[in-house]
């Protein structure tokens, strides 16, 4: 039967896409989700910027799929591949719901456009919060599972018998005769075809691969070095520019002098903006040399005393006020009054960087008729705002690129950088590429908050809270993305865990102080609000179980009985950690626990104390239930890059500010852990038929409490402030 026969037949059905699909190139599908609540405080927040996104962004129309004349499949990912792994991810997803191989699905990124590609987590179209593979699930699988139904249906007509005798496998149709049909000579015919009412996705004892371990497809061509990162790009006519902004936040340029930096051999232009000074060349080496040639006269305007000193007292007095009520359940003031005794600790987390591999780069072309970005984003639609509200062009006009990004953390959900690109590219006319140096990069950073965490606890005879009081300090991050808070108040990021925690609490009361540290830019770092909020439970209840003279771990399930699957969670983690063994004196182990963007996850670390203050980590383990598993490879890889990630922070990390300025200016002030330091991540994932959750982030919040309860335990010391370093530890 010839292919012109198959295009033809049933072509007086509707077709279920806007325009040809013909003109597509084959049989394209979209996949629709209902909006949902916001998860995650995070995803709360954005979703508030509905208006500047676009009316339609709670429609919830998902990506895209198209199967191709030659049986390739082209998947247009809502997901920005920034070393997670969720390319990979979503392949599986297509794959296996469509019956073909990974070897066959093409990913390509999808273009700035809220209508189309919002994430209904988050409510807008971003990546970030560790809802990649949560929010893909089902939309990917759905929109797969429906071209696969079209294209059974279509080699059904073709062979006249019932849908229901055909099955898909390896890319093609498969008859009740042995007839076969390859998905590139059915995708004409079944573009013409409804879509079905019902899409009928398959259960997961049926996966042949979802759930097995899979090479990420990344992976090779970040191996032999032919992946292309912002930083690796070469634009036609393209000169490299990078900036130094004024040390102070909030400082201005009051005059430059730029002869010796013109001087230099291959300096095409020196560009001021308000707060900084660019100079553009034909090579980056001629670019910094001159920078660093600029004579610049700053205006350092009111802030130029603020220091960490400052920050640490106020945020202390804070957290002695009761500011807003974020959560109450019982009567905590009642509980204290009548407790056995009372037990308080107040907790102290630093400014953190997130100084990614990739530093801050972006590449800008800015024409009367267009603006071209080439730019690894978080969010391109924001990013796509930028650049029209600067040049003046509509959002339309404002194309972007979006490349792999060499890491992010949270640190490109914010667009300053591309901002600056577009400010220096509006002033010459040819295209630039921005890159910061390491220095730029972590003295100009949006840094995740420094926190005040005050906990009193109401302990009846049994050594059992029955609540406590917990006061939270800090600046918002939801005031700075909103302009404002919310009615009530409350930074719902800040508090988050905090107003829900896991233990069963008859009585709880959390109060949110806001305080901000003046000019200081704070934004979400990698495990959010999840992060801040689990460090402090997990250190208190710890604390609440020594002082009660109980096991930890026991404890704790005592306090978990409600939450069987954490329950599972911990068993599991002490049958892998061999928690119950007996170590030898000036060793100890510290466990934490807590539900994490839709996961469980349980770790643990044994540690020695060498002298007086030296660490040395004998072991880490850790326990995920993250529900249905995509690809476990990437799980295991995310977790124990989350938890070395998190574990140099609370070792190490720690950004300071004097006279204005940030004093940690490249690595080796801002340390982080060296390969012969980096303990094996023992990584246990739990069979689970949950709902997928999130791994990207989960490892990060768990770690740093672990690692201050094991210090507890090896050298009797109770430190509540980190990182680690400030109290005199080193590893070793």
């Amino acid at each position: 039967m010839s292919d012109n026969h198959l295009t033809q037949e049933s072509a007086s059905r509707r077709q279920f896409l806007k325009g040809s699909t013909a003109a597509m190139g084959g049989l394209m599908v979209g996949a629709w989700l209902p909006p949902f609540a916001p998860k995650s405080a995070a995803a709360a927040a954005v979703a508030t910027q509905k208006g500047a996104l676009g009316d339609r962004f709670a429609e919830g129309f998902g990506a895209f799929v198209r199967v191709g004349h030659d049986g390739r499949v082209a998947v247009i990912s809502p997901k920005i591949e920034m070393g997670q792994g969720i390319h990979t991810g979503i392949a599986m997803m297509v794959a296996e719901e469509l019956e073909v191989g990974l070897d066959q699905i093409d990913l390509q990124e999808a273009p700035p456009d809220a209508d189309l590609y919002t994430d209904t987590l988050l409510q807008f179209q971003a990546t970030g919060g560790s809802t990649s593979t949560r929010y893909t699930w089902e939309p990917l699988r759905r929109a797969g599972a429906t071209a696969r139904m079209l294209l059974v249906e279509a080699a059904a007509s073709v062979w006249k018998v019932e849908a229901g005798q055909c099955q898909a496998r390896d890319g093609q149709v498969l008859g009740p005769d042995g007839q076969a049909l390859g998905y590139g000579k059915l995708v004409d015919l079944a573009a013409t075809y409804p879509l079905p009412e019902t899409v009928e996705l398959k259960q997961p004892e049926a996966f042949r691969l979802i759930g097995t371990p899979a090479q990420r497809l990344d992976t090779p061509a970040k191996v032999n070095g032919e992946a292309k990162f912002t930083i690796d790009l070469d634009v036609p006519g393209m000169l490299i520019t990078s900036a130094r902004a004024c040390p102070v936040y909030g400082g201005t340029v009051r005059q430059v002098s730029d002869r010796a930096a013109r001087a230099i051999p291959g300096v095409k232009d020196v560009v001021v903006l308000e707060n900084a000074v660019a100079v553009t060349a034909t090579n980056t080496w001629a670019c910094f040399e001159a920078l660093k040639a600029l004579d610049i006269e700053w205006d350092y305007g009111a802030n130029r005393e603020l220091n960490s000193a400052r920050v640490g007292e106020k945020l202390h007095e804070a957290s002695r006020r009761d500011g807003v009520v974020a959560a109450e359940n019982g009567n905590i003031d009642q509980s204290l009054d009548t407790a056995a005794t009372q037990f308080e600790a107040v907790y102290e987390q630093p400014f953190l960087s997130h100084s990614p591999l990739e530093p801050m780069t972006c590449v800008a072309h800015v024409q009367a008729d267009g603006c071209d970005l080439w730019v690894g984003t978080q969010v391109p639609g924001l990013a796509q705002q930028t650049a029209a509200s600067i040049t003046g062009l509509s959002p339309e006009q404002i194309r972007i690129h979006n490349q792999w990004i060499g890491g992010a953390f949270g640190r490109r959900l914010d667009f300053d950088f591309i901002t600056q690109a577009v400010q220096i590219a509006s002033k010459v006319d040819y295209p630039v590429k921005l890159t910061w140096s390491r220095e730029e990069d972590m003295t100009h950073d949006m840094y995740r908050p420094r926190y005040v965490d005050r906990m009193t606890a109401a302990i009846g005879d049994d050594g059992y809270p029955a609540g406590w009081r917990h006061r939270i300090a800090g600046g918002s991050i939801i005031a700075r993305y909103l302009g404002g808070l919310p009615d009530n108040g409350v930074d719902f990021d800040a508090v988050e865990i905090a107003v829900d925690p896991v233990y069963h609490l008859d009585d709880l009361k959390v109060h949110y102080i806001r305080e901000e540290p003046e000019v200081v830019p704070i934004s979400w770092w990698r495990g959010v609000g999840v992060l801040r909020g689990i460090y402090a439970v997990e250190c208190f209840i710890d604390e609440l179980a020594h002082n009660a003279g109980i096991d930890p771990l026991t404890y704790r399930k005592t306090l978990l009985q409600h939450r069987p699957r954490v329950v599972a969670a911990l068993e599991r983690l002490a049958e892998q950690s061999n928690w119950g063994d007996p170590l030898p004196e000036g060793r100890g182990r510290g466990l934490a626990v807590g539900e994490v963007f839709g996961s469980v996850v349980a770790t643990v670390v044994e540690l020695s104390a060498v002298g007086d203050k030296g660490i040395r980590i004998d072991r880490l383990v850790t326990v995920v239930d993250c529900g249905l598993v995509t690809n476990p490879t990437s799980v295991k890889a995310q977790m124990e890059g989350g938890t070395l990630f998190g574990l140099s922070a609370a070792l190490f990390n720690e950004i300071e500010i004097e006279q204005g300025q940030v004093q940690q200016e490249n690595f080796h002030e801002y340390r982080q852990l060296r390969m012969g330091e980096a303990p094996s991540v023992e990584v246990d994932v739990m069979p689970s038929a949950e709902a997928p959750g999130g791994v990207g982030e989960a490892g990060t919040a768990l770690i740093g409490p672990a690692l201050v309860n094991a210090v507890h335990a090896a050298f009797g010391d109770r430190v509540r402030q980190l990182p680690l370093t400030r109290s005199g530890y080193y590893i070793v």
